[in-house]
């Protein structure tokens, strides 16, 4: 479950956090596809069969994971392929499906090692008999209409649905939950991971070694959750892609604010997850949005244009989607002219992408009806409220602080109450915000966490209490974690201290 939302600028950081901060140096933004083999758009020379290969990762690994319930193997066999497409295609030619071609492969490969291994093939037929007696194989007809419903080609569904529920299995820790989805989804290599999270190559590379054992000795199972466990299972795969998007988004710690490389490849594990979780047939796109996102009734019982009421799974996902693209739309804007963190009353909202923030918008109405809405959707709603306003004296902040008290009556959190603090602020004036604060000041949450300081700090400004402000911004400089951030906080010192000394 989201601790709060990272979209208000005003508290210079929020959400969840990997505790990483270093560039993992990852190549995102690439299209989710549209279903297993069809990949990358190839028959240009442009397209590195690298594209092609981080395209259909997490495709070849879900599929590979669940005919042999071994992710040891799969990445084995998967790697093989890849080898095999490095050796050939240049000279051949890349095959018009290039998805099929590292399948069919990976499958010889993994068969081969089952041979060469018979203590592993016998231990691998031990496992699928235990995991086949407590969940019967589909029925062949039934897996080529989910293929269909996933956009797969039939015979070759797209599976990537049941690695992201195995790979944030609630046995795992959150950390590895987070490591396991950048590795075997976002198609990260154990480097690339081991950068994200500020760690050694060596201690990621035992960590996901681990994570993979617990999946075995915990009788993990490669497959989608009932619909009677969706509910409980599904905002754990939502917290890890999320969490993986607000440290890029606000990076925890290093020289830069952003890493836009993290932001872009959750967004991208977002439109998988969307485009393979529709718990309802898919409702018509709707060419034009609502006025404002934030607009459609949040409780009614909507239908969708065919007649089906959006699912609340469905929803949630659209909403961290939304949630996403709103926020990331910013990201030009966020640094200023001294390389300090741009609050969201300096940004050049002209600057913000637009098509970005429409496509959130959309989304973020999909996340509201149908349903009670839940708190990715409503964090998509303030988002959106955000978006839609010309600057932050026209901002609706009513409807923003409404937003906020459903938040808190969702997901109850330190961060949520003080970004909700900071709205009424914004509402009633910066005392009324300050006692807001001052009844958050005992939170074990919040007593290392700088954007409360950040925000009492600028409130107490405001207020024109100089020497308390300034306290708290140096102790929130002492605790940032990004250079951009201290150049602002070292920025707000300096002129609190001349302004002192002219008195």
């Amino acid at each position: 479950m989201p601790i709060g939302p990272p979209h208000d600028d005003r508290t210079e950081n929020g959400g969840a956090a990997t505790g990483s901060g270093a560039d993992s140096g990852t190549r995102a933004g690439a299209s989710a596809g549209t279903g297993a083999g069809t990949g990358a758009e190839i028959g240009s020379d442009e397209v590195r069969i690298e594209d092609v290969f981080r395209e259909e990762h997490g495709r070849l690994l879900a599929a590979l994971a669940r005919r042999f319930g071994d992710l040891d193997l799969a990445e084995e066999a998967a790697a093989d392929a890849l080898e095999a497409a490095v050796a050939r295609w240049p000279v051949d030619g890349v095959p018009p499906n290039p998805g099929g071609w590292l399948m069919t492969t990976a499958r010889r490969r993994a068969v081969d090692r089952l041979r060469r291994d018979r203590a592993l093939a016998v231990r691998l037929a031990i496992l699928r008999v235990e995991a086949d007696r407590a969940e019967p194989p589909p029925d062949p007809s039934e897996a080529a209409d989910a293929a269909d419903a996933a956009g797969g080609e039939a015979g070759l569904p797209d599976e990537r649905l049941l690695l992201f529920f195995t790979c944030a299995h609630p046995a795992l820790s959150a950390a590895d939950r987070v490591a396991l989805t950048l590795r075997f989804l976002g198609g990260l290599s154990t480097p690339e991971v081991a950068r994200a999270f500020l760690v050694p190559v060596e201690t990621m590379a035992k960590r996901l070694t681990r994570a993979k054992r617990k999946i075995v000795q915990a009788r993990i199972p490669f497959r989608v959750p009932g619909a009677d466990e969706l509910p409980e299972r599904l905002p754990a795969v939502l917290q890890a892609v999320y969490s993986i998007f607000t440290e890029g988004y606000a990076a925890s710690s290093g020289p830069r604010l952003q890493r836009t490389d993290l932001a872009e490849e959750a967004i991208r594990l977002g439109r998988i997850l969307h485009h393979l979780l529709p718990t309802s047939p898919r409702p018509t796109p709707t060419p034009t949005p609502t006025p404002s996102a934030t607009s459609a009734p949040a409780s009614a019982p909507t239908t969708t244009t065919n007649g089906h009421a959006n699912g609340k799974e469905e929803r949630e996902t659209a909403g961290l989607l939304a949630l996403m693209l709103l926020v990331h739309a910013r990201r030009a804007t966020r640094l200023g002219p001294d390389g300090g963190l741009a609050l969201l009353d300096d940004q050049d909202r002209a600057r913000w992408d637009r098509d970005m923030i429409e496509e959130g918008r959309a989304l973020t109405v999909t996340a509201l009806t149908g349903g009670p809405p839940g708190p990715y959707g409503v964090q998509a709603a303030i988002a959106a409220l955000h978006a839609e306003a010309p600057d932050v004296a026209g901002t609706d902040w009513p409807q923003i602080v409404a937003l906020y008290d459903v938040l808190l009556a969702l997901a109850p959190s330190p961060v949520v109450a003080l970004n909700r603090a900071v709205a009424v602020a914004m509402r009633d004036g910066p005392e009324a915000g300050l006692v807001l604060l001052d009844d958050l000041r005992d939170e074990p949450g919040l007593r290392a966490y700088h954007p409360y300081l950040v925000a009492r700090a600028d409130l107490l400004e405001r207020t024109g209490r100089l020497p308390e402000a300034g306290a708290a911004y140096r102790a929130a400089l002492e605790l940032a974690g990004t250079e951009p951030e201290r150049v602002r906080l070292r920025r707000r010192v300096a002129g609190i201290e001349a302004r002192l000394n002219e008195s």
